[in-house]
């Protein structure tokens, strides 16, 4: 909740100075208004709007049941209230969690990962969005999408529409400014948040799984497929949400990429399967 709180602070600071720069005082004012309202509604909404976003279809013990089973088991592991199963119909492997706390708390797969991993790879995945559901990452992670997508809007408004201030109004350089500095302060914000967020998710989530390696293997076939092919509907406001970015190598938003080196994320795994395996506990869950 002091992650949270920090972040909405200084995402109320940067839309402020866009108000500023739209409508001086006066727009800074409503600026104020609007980010409190928008921190309201990203808290109790923001979820929602993400699942929308991609299209995500809701799945149960019928429709779906291995994946929800392998959900189903991880929660009784991590002793969590069993979290709604989205599926988003895309060819491309990938998965995220969301939900403002774990009573409230949903984890979404594409079709791609369903098909190309195996139901061990699939419990590691899992576990590593499970992961972040105990620790509630997901409000901060939810949040973060919700208002980084708000001021991304705020700054492209800000360049279309100048400033009060004549001297503002007329100077291309600082519409420029505002338009590309904005939404990266945003990127940084989620930088800082998310590179240990996903190496403590990897952590957790091997040991949830009950292997380790399991996740590793599945992040070497996600990234695979990631390095050469963006997902369809992936923005940067929610890019950090997912295991592994949605986005290419090729593509410039991988310049602001909020995910650890996945080769680093391996090797980790690898080194706390090889200390489970010595401990005997190595306990897979499918």
């Amino acid at each position: 909740m002091f992650k949270t709180t920090i972040l909405m602070g200084l995402m109320t600071a940067l839309l402020m100075v866009i108000g500023d720069y739209i409508g001086g005082s006066s727009g800074m004012s409503f600026m104020l208004v609007f980010s409190i309202l928008s921190n309201i509604l990203m808290y109790w909404f923001s979820d929602k709007i993400v699942i929308s976003q991609y299209n995500a279809q809701p799945v149960d013990a019928q429709s779906a049941p291995q994946l929800v089973g392998i959900v189903e088991g991880l929660a009784r592991r991590a002793n969590l209230p069993m979290p709604k199963v989205y599926v988003i119909d895309t060819a491309l492997p990938n998965a995220f969690a969301t939900g403002r706390n774990p009573s409230h708390a949903a984890v979404c797969v594409t079709t791609g990962l369903m098909e190309m991993l195996t139901p061990r790879e699939i419990a590691g995945v899992l576990g590593h969005e499970m992961s972040h559901v105990l620790h509630n990452d997901i409000l901060i992670s939810t949040i973060a999408a919700g208002m980084a997508g708000v001021i991304s809007l705020m700054a492209r408004f800000a360049f279309w529409f100048g400033g009060s201030r004549d001297d503002r109004r007329n100077n291309p350089l600082a519409g420029i400014l505002m338009l590309v500095l904005t939404p990266i302060a945003a990127a940084i914000i989620q930088l800082a948040i998310s590179r240990t967020r996903e190496y403590m998710a990897d952590y957790s989530g091997g040991a949830l799984s009950g292997d380790p390696d399991a996740l590793a293997d599945a992040l070497e076939k996600i990234d695979g497929v990631a390095r050469v092919h963006t997902m369809p509907q992936a923005t940067e406001a929610t890019a950090h949400m997912f295991i592994i970015s949605p986005f290419s190598a090729k593509d410039a938003q991988a310049l602001f990429s909020t995910h650890p080196p996945t080769e680093k994320r391996i090797a980790r795994l690898r080194e706390e399967g090889e200390k489970l395996r010595a401990e005997g506990k190595i306990d897979p869950l499918v």
